[in-house]
C-alpha cells in the first residue's frame, strides 16, 4: 500500500508524555502507517477516556411533525416487498446521518393506512412496538394475532415471523424499537422474507392473543409450554395492568407503607419475562414511568443509551446540557453517562392519569451482562 493512501495518519506531537519529534520518529511513524499500526501512545485519550463520551447527542423529536410526515409518508410509499415496511427512523444528528437513534438502538415511526397488509418477514434484531395513539391494527406473531391499542408495549424477541395488518377504517401509526445499530456495529444479523399475505384464519381479532392466554397471568407459568430462551413468550403487555400497577405504586407511597417509589411522586416499572422475570428481551429493557404534577426527578446519569416517549401530559426535560419542554407522544433521546432528569407538569387537561407518563427503552441488559453497567443518582437537593 502506498503510504499517501493509508487510513492510518500519525503526527509527531512535541507534548508532556510524548517522544521528542526526530526524523527517526517521523520515519516511524511513515512506517507504522505502511503496515497499518496504530501505537497506543497517540491514541490513549479518545481511547480510554476518563468517562464515557457518547457520540450521540441529547435531542428530541416532536410527535406532531412525525404523525404528519409519516401521514404524508402514506400518500406516496407503498408498503410491500420494496420497502417492507413504512417506518421512518430517527437520526440523531450526531450519528453521521445513519438511522440510529444512539449507537445502540433504532426507533421509529411506523404508519399503516386501512386494509393493509405489511408483508411478513423475520430478522434476528429484537424488536417492540409501542402504542402512544389509536386501534385498529394486529400484529400476528408466528401465527398469534395480537391487538395493537394505545398504550400496549408488544415485545417480540428476534428471529420470529411477524407481520401487521390494519382492520380498522383510519390509519395508525405507533413507535417500532429495535437493536439494529448494536447488531449491525457487531455484525450479527440475518433477515429472511415470509409469506407476501396473512390467511384469513390468522387475522383472528379476539380480545385476547394465545400468548396472553397461556402467559398473561403473575406468577403461573404454563406447564405444556417450552421455555423459549431468547426472550418473553409474551406478545403483549396490555396497558390496563401497566396504568394500574403505576397507580398502585404511588397510593402505596401515599399511604404511608414505605418504598415502592423511585423519588417521593415518582413510580416506575420494568417490562419483564414471565419465565425468569428478566429483561423482556436481551439486549433492550423497557419502562414505564409516571412522574405527578410538580414532582421533579433527581438526575440519573447511566451507562448506556436510551429513547424516551412521552405517553401523557406534559413537563420539562433535561438531558446533559438540553432542555425541553415535552407533551404527549414527543421522543427524545439520552446518551451515555448524560444527567436525566424530568418535572411534570401535567395534569386533567392533557393527561388521562393527571400525570406525567414516560415510556423508555434502553440497551442496559447488554451491558449489565458484559460487567458493564455504572449509574449515580444525584441526591435531593
Amino acid at each position: 500500500m502506498n503510504m499517501g493512501t493509508s487510513p492510518v495518519q500519525l503526527q509527531a506531537v512535541q507534548a508532556p508524555g510524548q517522544p521528542d519529534v526526530t526524523p527517526d520518529l517521523e520515519d516511524l511513524y511513515r512506517n507504522f502507517e505502511k503496515e497499518m499500526l496504530v501505537p497506543l501512545w497517540t491514541e490513549i485519550g479518545d481511547l480510554m477516556p476518563s468517562h464515557p463520551r457518547s457520540q450521540a447527542k441529547p435531542h428530541l423529536w416532536r410527535w406532531s411533525n412525525l404523525r404528519e410526515l409519516a401521514a404524508r409518508a402514506g400518500d406516496l410509499v407503498p408498503v410491500g416487498r420494496g420497502g417492507e415496511r413504512r417506518a421512518i427512523a430517527l437520526a440523531n444528528p450526531s450519528l453521521g446521518g445513519r438511522p440510529f437513534a444512539t449507537p445502540t438502538l433504532w426507533a421509529a415511526i411506523q404508519y399503516l393506512l386501512p386494509g393493509e397488509d405489511a408483508p411478513e418477514h423475520r430478522h434476528t434484531q429484537n424488536a417492540f412496538r409501542f402504542i402512544v395513539e389509536g386501534e385498529g391494527v394486529w400484529t400476528v406473531v408466528g401465527g398469534d394475532s395480537v391487538a395493537m391499542r394505545r398504550g400496549d408495549f408488544l415485545p417480540q424477541p428476534g428471529w420470529n415471523w411477524h407481520a401487521h395488518y390494519n382492520v380498522s377504517t383510519r390509519p395508525m401509526s405507533w413507535i417500532d424499537g429495535l437493536d439494529i445499530p448494536f447488531q449491525y456495529l457487531a455484525d450479527t444479523q440475518f433477515f429472511e422474507y415470509g409469506r407476501e399475505e396473512i390467511p384469513d384464519d390468522e387475522k383472528v381479532s379476539g380480545d385476547l392473543s394465545r400468548s396472553e392466554r397461556l402467559w398473561g397471568y403473575p406468577g403461573l407459568r404454563p406447564l405444556s409450554e417450552r421455555i423459549p430462551s431468547s426472550g418473553t413468550p409474551l406478545l403483549s403487555y396490555k396497558w390496563e395492568y401497566t396504568d394500574r400497577a403505576l397507580a398502585e405504586q404511588l397510593a402505596v407511597g401515599a399511604d404511608g407503607l414505605g418504598g415502592g417509589l423511585l423519588d417521593p411522586g415518582h413510580a416506575a416499572i420494568r417490562y419483564t419475562n414471565p419465565v425468569n422475570g428478566g429483561d423482556v428481551l436481551s439486549t433492550i429493557r423497557a419502562e414505564m414511568h409516571r412522574v405527578l404534577p410538580g414532582v421533579e426527578t433527581r438526575p440519573r446519569r447511566e451507562v448506556g443509551s436510551s429513547v424516551v416517549q412521552v405517553f401523557d401530559g406534559s413537563g420539562t426535560v433535561t438531558v446533559g446540557n438540553e432542555t425541553w419542554s415535552v407533551t404527549r407522544g414527543d421522543l427524545f433521546t439520552v446518551p451515555s453517562w448524560k444527567d436525566f432528569s424530568v418535572r411534570s407538569e401535567a395534569g386533567a387537561t392533557d393527561s388521562d392519569s393527571g400525570a406525567l407518563d414516560l415510556f423508555r427503552f434502553s440497551d442496559l441488559p447488554v451491558f449489565e451482562a458484559l460487567g458493564l453497567y455504572r449509574s449515580t443518582v444525584e441526591e435531593n437537593r
